[in-house]
């Protein structure tokens, strides 16, 4: 719980971060009209004005009071607002340095001559670094805002993916893939469904969805099983638990109901659902005669904040006796910390968790989001040898609510025996 002393604090800063922020841009609007100059003023104080109310509301508990969307989007765009200030203070500070820099050179080394940048007032600040992290920031803002149109833009991702080890019953097999629902974000019951229809839409053989159906309660479901019950596939749907499903984030008890009570009616809800939840477990998959095994975990991430439940050997105990094999297990981190060095017979595992950080680039040749820092493998395939490892970026959203560049995905695989292509 965050102390007086400590909001106080928080609240210092930020007025001093929108001081700083704002003697850049009252410099860089020197030369405009005193009108022009008036309506950036105003506009830019209203801004940092409501974002200092909504942070108050949120330190006071207000929040509480309000729907659902108004909270998530203010909590949001205060965010926005606040990282795109911290942008554009990092070129602020680089050019106040090189200001301070020059200014105690000019007092060293040239007392009795005079600096090309110097005036009477000193050294002028560099227009060049202050326009351009007025435009980083601006432009950062800019996109978080626009980014909450895309948090139900659902791309389909088709992937093909070759063994020669795959048994010939398998080949051009088709499995849907999607991972971290968040059900407790969702805002709109409806393009949630279109989502969904997208999925059906693939005729997949198997759908496999890989964890983190709810953000913390198994309630968070109620207004959405008549949706996802919907997904169905002639092989089966098989899921398993993601390091939100276990409740780790939520205070309990709450309503009356255990952490223990909540992961049990999560389980149930899986089956309600249709969906065969992998428990630490693997089971045979049969296609044109041919078996393949697949493994499901619970949530092992080799990240020290995140929870540890699944084990791995008790659920590949068995498994050694099929030719192929597909794993399910929600934290990538896990396929270099333990899958790749110990079960090097495992073909294929399928991820999620990282979300792609919901922002970043991706264009034909080029990946890229501030989530890669902690996540070697984060959106996307990636190959060590005979073994690939695919990571969802994530049906849903979790505290922004939008994305920037990384959309959410439905991942279409198609499986097919190398021998036989």
């Amino acid at each position: 719980m965050r102390t007086p002393v400590g909001s106080f604090m928080v609240l210092l800063i930020m007025i001093a971060l929108d001081i700083y922020v704002f003697m850049a841009v009252k410099s860089l609007s020197l030369s405009a009209g005193s009108r022009t100059r008036g309506l950036i003023y105003g506009f830019y104080w209203l801004v940092s004005i409501i974002t200092i109310i909504g942070v108050v509301i949120f330190m006071a508990k207000g929040i509480e009071y309000l729907p659902k969307k108004i909270r998530t989007y203010l909590f949001a765009s205060i965010l926005a607002f606040v990282f795109a200030q911290v942008i554009s203070s990092v070129f602020f500070l680089i050019d106040d340095v090189r200001r301070l820099i020059q200014w105690a050179a000019s007092k060293t080394f040239f007392r009795n001559t005079e600096v090309a940048t110097m005036s009477g007032d000193g050294i002028s600040r560099s227009a060049f670094l202050s326009w351009l992290g007025l435009a980083a920031g601006t432009s950062l803002f800019g996109s978080l805002i626009y980014g909450f149109s895309n948090k139900y833009n659902y791309r389909i991702k088709r992937v093909k993916l070759s063994y020669d080890n795959l048994p010939p019953g398998f080949h051009g097999v088709k499995i849907v893939h999607f991972s971290d629902v968040h059900s407790g974000s969702f805002m709109n019951k409806k393009a949630v469904a279109h989502g969904v229809e997208k999925i059906m839409a693939e005729n997949g053989d198997m759908v496999i969805f890989s964890g983190d159906l709810v953000n913390d309660r198994a309630t968070e479901m109620n207004d959405y099983m008549d949706v996802f019950d919907k997904v169905k596939a002639p092989m089966g749907v098989y899921s398993t638990f993601g390091n939100h499903d276990y409740g780790e984030y939520a205070r309990w008890p709450y309503g009356g109901v255990t952490k223990d009570q909540n992961l049990i009616n999560l389980a149930k809800i899986h089956e309600q659902l249709g969906w065969r939840l992998m428990m630490d477990e693997h089971i045979p998959l049969e296609r044109n005669g041919d078996k393949i095994a697949l493994i499901g975990i619970q949530n092992w991430s080799a990240k020290a904040r995140f929870p540890k439940y699944g084990n791995m050997k008790k659920a590949y105990a068995g498994a050694e006796n099929y030719p192929f094999k597909i794993l399910i297990s929600h934290d990538p981190s896990h396929w270099d910390a333990e899958v790749r060095p110990e079960y090097g017979d495992v073909d294929l595992m399928l991820s999620g968790h990282t979300h792609g950080m919901q922002f970043g680039v991706e264009i034909p040749g080029f990946k890229w989001s501030p989530v890669q820092y902690m996540y070697k493998e984060w959106d996307g395939l990636y190959e060590e040898g005979k073994q690939k490892l695919y990571v969802n970026p994530g049906f849903g959203f979790i505290g922004y609510p939008g994305r920037v560049g990384i959309l959410a995905e439905i991942t279409v695989i198609e499986l097919v025996n190398s021998k036989m292509a």
